[in-house]
Parts: C-alpha cells; sequence; structure tokens
C-alpha cells in the first residue's frame, strides 16, 4: 500500500506539472496552446545546450532556460496569436503548426540521438518506510507543490495575477475596467510556456530528449485538462491524482502494460459522468439544448 501511495503521488505530480502550463493559459485567455509540447522540448534542449556548449552549471541553466522560453512565448503571442485573437480555430491553426515546425525542426537539425539527456538534479536515493524512492522523484513532487503554490499567491495576492483572474472570469467586464486583454493574453501565454520549461527540466532527466516527446506531452496535457475541466487548476490536480494513482495500482496489481488500458478507460469513465471535466465550467448538453 504505501509503495501505491509514494509512486502514486509522485505519477500524480508529473501529470500535473505536464499539464499545468497548458491549463494556465487556456484558463486565464481562453486560448489552447497547441505549441505547448514544442516549447517543453525546447526548454530541454536549451538546457542540454547550456549544459554541454556553454559548460553552464545546472543551476544557472535552469533559471535561463525558463527566462528564455518565457519570453518566446510572450513574443509569440504578438507576432503569432494577436491578430487572429477571438477565432478559435485559427489559434489552434496557427499554434499548432508552429509546434509542429519546432519539433520538425529539430529532427532536421538531427537532434534525435541517445546523447540528448538531462542530468539528475540529485544522483541517488532514499528509503521511506521501506520504499526506495530516487532523489529526482521527490524533486519532482517538491517543484510541482511549489510551482501550485507560488501560482496561487500570485494570482491572489499580484495586480498582474488579480488581472488574470478577472479576465478568466469577464473578460468584457475586465476591460471595462481598464485591463489591458492583449497584454494579459501575452503574459498568460508567456507564463504558460514558462511553467512547461519547469515541467521539462524536471522530468526530462527519467528519461531521453525525444522528437515524440513533444507529441506525447500536447496529447498528455489535452488529456488531463479535459478531465479537469480545461479552466479549472484545482480540476487539473484532481484529474492528474485520478490518473496517476490508476496508473499505479494498474500497473501493481494487474501487468505494467495494463496501465494504459486502465489510463483510458479512467478517461473514459470520467467523461461519461461529467462531458466537461470534473471542475469544467461549460455547459452539460442537457443544459444547452
Amino acid at each position: 500500500m504505501g509503495c501505491v501511495i509514494f509512486y502514486g503521488l509522485i505519477n500524480s505530480a508529473i501529470f500535473t506539472l505536464l499539464a499545468l502550463g497548458f491549463s494556465i493559459t487556456f484558463g486565464i485567455s481562453r486560448i489552447a496552446n497547441f505549441a505547448y509540447g514544442a516549447f517543453y522540448l525546447l526548454a530541454g534542449y536549451l538546457t542540454w545546450g547550456f549544459l554541454t556548449k556553454a559548460n553552464l552549471p545546472l543551476f544557472l541553466a535552469f533559471p535561463l532556460t525558463v527566462l528564455i522560453v518565457g519570453f518566446l512565448g510572450f513574443v509569440g503571442y504578438w507576432v503569432m496569436i494577436y491578430r487572429i485573437r477571438g477565432n478559435a480555430l485559427s489559434e489552434v491553426i496557427a499554434t499548432f503548426a508552429l509546434g509542429v515546425g519546432i519539433l520538425e525542426f529539430f529532427r532536421w537539425m538531427g537532434l534525435v540521438t541517445y546523447e540528448f539527456s538531462l542530468p539528475y538534479f540529485k544522483i541517488g536515493m532514499i528509503e521511506i518506510v521501506g520504499i526506495p524512492l530516487d532523489y529526482q522523484r521527490l524533486f519532482i513532487v517538491l517543484i510541482a507543490s511549489g510551482v501550485l503554490v507560488f501560482l496561487y499567491f500570485y494570482t491572489h495576492h499580484t495586480r498582474i495575477g488579480r488581472a488574470f483572474r478577472a479576465i478568466a472570469q469577464n473578460e468584457r467586464t475586465a476591460i471595462s475596467l481598464g485591463i489591458n486583454s492583449d497584454l494579459i493574453g501575452a503574459l498568460s501565454f508567456s507564463l504558460g510556456t514558462a511553467v512547461t520549461s519547469i515541467a521539462a527540466v524536471a522530468i526530462l532527466p527519467l528519461g531521453i530528449i525525444t522528437i515524440n516527446t513533444g507529441y506525447d506531452v500536447l496529447l498528455t496535457a489535452l488529456v488531463v485538462g479535459i478531465i479537469g475541466g480545461l479552466e479549472s487548476i484545482t480540476g487539473l490536480v484532481i484529474a492528474s491524482c485520478i490518473l496517476g494513482f490508476a496508473q499505479v495500482l494498474a500497473s501493481i496489481y494487474i501487468a505494467p502494460h495494463w496501465s494504459m488500458v486502465v489510463l483510458l478507460a479512467s478517461i473514459i469513465g470520467v467523461l461519461i459522468v461529467k462531458p466537461s471535466g470534473i471542475l469544467g465550467k461549460y455547459k452539460e448538453l442537457e443544459e444547452r439544448v
């Protein structure tokens, strides 16, 4: 049981980090950033470059990557989203095209071999009540918790954070009060990409950096967001826990290859009961008819 609890929490933290940046941007400005996985992979390659080519230590490469990717997200909004803002289909097409372009550029550059990997924050393991846990996975739990706490205080106790909440709740009213919707949209896009870069540097050391990871991360973010409710951070955390524990239980008590089956069954089960997601605010079918 202890193994289920600890590894379930770790898995849940991974799901939370993977989906959080996407949910932040959509929840604030209703922009579905389909270049999300590409920014995740960009953060991984940037960090790798800083460590191996510039010989920077990890404690400098990490924040530098977050700042650069966040800035690129800010610029990307004004270059790509600004003129099509409000047209959801155009936003999806534009961001998806950008994401595919970035990922396939990496492939064209030959960044596809096994040499591309990030180091652990700290090598080694620790036993907690007899259960061996490596330090990197513990760091992932701490980072996920820290990001959630930061976001809560940032959105409740800063001027920009309160503007985020105002735009998310009612954009027209917020604009009438003098809040610049486009600036908040750009900042939300930037914050979302910065968060995904944090996730990349924390999670990628568990494996290698591959092009397909970008597509997998986008799919994971969509799945977790849809189950929890794309505009709800609380719903996202609940969905991450459901999926994280479902995978661990399936791997331990059934068979490892059943984890994906149980994952998909969890998705179907939640959406049958609550089509808009656990804490989704979109109207259900019977309310729209």
